[in-house]
């Protein structure tokens, strides 16, 4: 069934995900004098004000986008129940080495740069959040599970 819980976690995470197009993972940093805001896009520089696009990442943007889509697919997938909760674990285990990846790539742009706390941006945290709801969505699935397991018992 659409109206339950695990239905919500799996919205609020793939939206998580989605919101990385929208929040820079680092902002405002100094890289050889200049300041730069990086997202899953890719690297915009602050000229006269106005932050301009330097440089892309279509690859980074185009998994995004297809990570972004995988739990609103695992949403549509409960009339099989282990298959949700396959899946859930896969979502996990992606999002993972797409943090990694995100990661590394904003080191690449950084260069020997640090980043301070107050650098960070909200998107840094949106993939930790996503995570953590799918493993909310897993456990509403599992109780699911039990509940349908129980009731055949009683038949």
């Amino acid at each position: 069934m659409l109206q339950r819980i695990q239905s919500i976690y799996l919205l609020l995470a793939g939206l998580a995900i989605f919101a990385l197009f929208l929040f820079p993972l680092v902002h405002n940093v100094s890289v050889d004098g200049k300041l730069l805001t990086i997202m899953v896009t890719g690297v915009f520089q602050e000229a006269n004000g106005q932050l301009a696009h330097t440089q892309f990442f279509v690859a980074l943007t185009a998994a995004t986008a297809i990570i972004g889509l995988i739990p609103l697919v695992i949403i549509f997938l409960y009339k099989n129940r282990k298959q949700q909760i396959a899946l859930c674990y896969s979502a996990i285990l992606v999002i993972i080495g797409y943090s990694f990846w995100m990661s590394q790539t904003v080191k690449g742009v950084m260069g020997s740069a640090q980043i301070d706390t107050h650098n960070w941006g909200i998107g840094l945290l949106l993939s930790s959040v996503s995570i953590i709801l799918i493993i909310f969505a897993f456990k509403a699935i599992q109780r699911d599970e039990k509940l349908v397991k129980s009731a055949d018992r009683l038949r």
